[in-house]
């Protein structure tokens, strides 16, 4: 996540930095052995802070790490909801998170699946309760507190998000939960909490990763087992919480993240701009192997709405993120979302392959043919729904482009004649005895396509 500049929370990352590593640790003794890394600046998607040095994990912090695993309880298909973060940063407050829950339901977009009303970095106080140790709520955003805006929240039918960090400080500098996750993980189920997403700034040098891991296996990294800590504390709770990684694809942890979450970021924070989503798809289209129920690699927050994207831009950026099964959780002011916009994120073609709940894998890259150019991010994707065969085909080029794709390609097509079926309109196109299909593309555009 990012700080924006005008944060006022940036003057103060320095002293909550202090201030949490004063406070008594409720786990692991190696959380707070050693001196943390104070005044770092707060995370912008490029990496640990640079203050920050490295070690190996020692064996026996390896040893006596949790090996809890996730609930089934909840995750098993990728989140759907909006978060506060890419609309207002450290701006916010109960009212605003409210407007954003009924937004979802006046709009239709809960109807269509989404569900979580997540609250990012910036709603608490900067020191922790001196008697019980919880992290307090500040009093001026939130001044029924957290498990007010909850009761608000549930008594629509949607549920609550909530943000935290697995270092010392958060990226805007409050309080963070490493050396806390038994304190914190009770609170937030109290409050009435649904959904962590647990971020990656401020990290004491004894808890960063250095060269391999014990063994080879990043399971075992610092940084896994840290976040292994707050999977355990979770796990003692009494009702479940989808458990978001925001790890910053550090580690490998698209190998380990279905062991300790639900979800997992596998790149830098995302930017509203056309380069910040096609890098962010390739790195993503090389690791969708690790993509099934329960396990989901986090492509970070929709766009949508910000920025200066193209009509098929935003096509894109919704269904890639849909079809590659990302979380999808809006990242805008809901109300300021115009009915081309919302028609986009509501697609229910799209958003039925998103949230199927017989095939748990995405649609991973294809050959279309033996003479087919290759790209990065590729082009061509297929995979599978309860309704049939999928492809997805993404005009990677700067101009309108005519793609084609050889029926035969496609595993587990069968035999023709084909029926092809428009994703965006829910219309047939086609019915085809022919070898091939081909269409014009407009450049930056996504065609979706079930055939059967």
């Amino acid at each position: 996540m990012r700080v924006p500049l005008s944060s006022p929370s940036l003057l103060l990352a320095a002293a909550a930095s202090v201030v949490v590593a004063q406070t008594p640790a409720t786990t692991t003794p190696a959380a707070t052995s050693q001196p943390t890394t104070s005044s770092a600046p707060p995370h912008t998607g490029t990496g640990l802070p640079p203050s920050c040095t490295s070690v190996t994990a020692t064996a026996s912090v390896t040893l006596t790490a949790p090996t809890a695993t996730p609930t089934r309880a909840v995750g098993k298909l990728p989140a759907l909801g909006w978060n506060t973060w890419n609309a207002y940063g450290c701006n916010i407050t109960d009212a605003l998170v409210l407007a954003a829950a009924n937004d979802l339901k006046n709009t239709g977009l809960s109807k269509a699946g989404y569900q979580y009303v997540n609250i990012d970095d910036c709603w608490a106080e900067l020191i922790r309760d001196n008697t019980t140790g919880r992290i307090v709520p500040d009093p001026t955003k939130f001044p029924d507190g957290i498990s007010g805006v909850a009761t608000e929240i549930h008594s629509l039918g949607l549920k609550l998000g909530i943000y935290s960090d697995a270092g010392d400080a958060t990226c805007a500098g409050y309080p963070g939960s490493l050396g806390h996750e038994t304190t914190d993980a009770a609170t937030f189920s109290d409050w009435g909490v649904d959904y962590l997403k647990y971020d990656n700034c401020h990290v004491p040098s004894n808890w960063t990763d250095s060269g391999s891991p014990p063994g080879g296996d990043w399971y075992n990294s610092n940084t896994a087992i840290r976040y292994r800590q707050m999977t355990a504390a979770l796990d003692a709770q009494k009702t479940p919480i989808e458990y978001s990684l925001c790890v910053w694809g550090r580690a490998n942890v698209w190998q380990w993240g279905s062991k300790v979450g639900h979800s997992w970021r596998v790149t830098g924070d995302i930017t509203p701009t056309w380069n910040s989503v096609i890098s962010i798809i390739a790195a993503n289209a090389a690791i969708l192997d690790y993509v099934d129920f329960y396990s989901h690699n986090d492509m970070d927050m929709m766009e949508i709405g910000n920025g200066n994207f193209t009509a098929q831009e935003e096509r894109s950026h919704f269904a890639v993120w849909a079809f590659m099964k990302s979380p999808i959780l809006l990242g805008t002011t809901l109300s300021r979302l115009s009915a081309d916009q919302l028609a986009i994120i509501s697609n229910p073609a799209l958003l039925a392959f998103h949230q199927d709940d017989q095939y748990g894998a995405p649609a991973k890259p294809f050959s279309v043919s033996s003479s087919a150019p290759a790209t990065s991010p590729p082009e061509y994707y297929t995979g599978k729904s309860a309704r049939g065969t999928h492809v997805f085909i993404l005009n990677t080029a700067d101009s309108t482009q005519t793609k084609t794709f050889d029926f035969s390609n496609i595993p587990g097509i069968g035999k023709a004649p084909y029926i092809v079926e428009d994703m965006w309109t829910s219309k047939v196109i086609a019915t085809t005895n022919a070898e091939s299909f081909s269409v014009s593309v407009d450049a930056h555009d996504t065609k979706a396509y079930l055939i059967f």
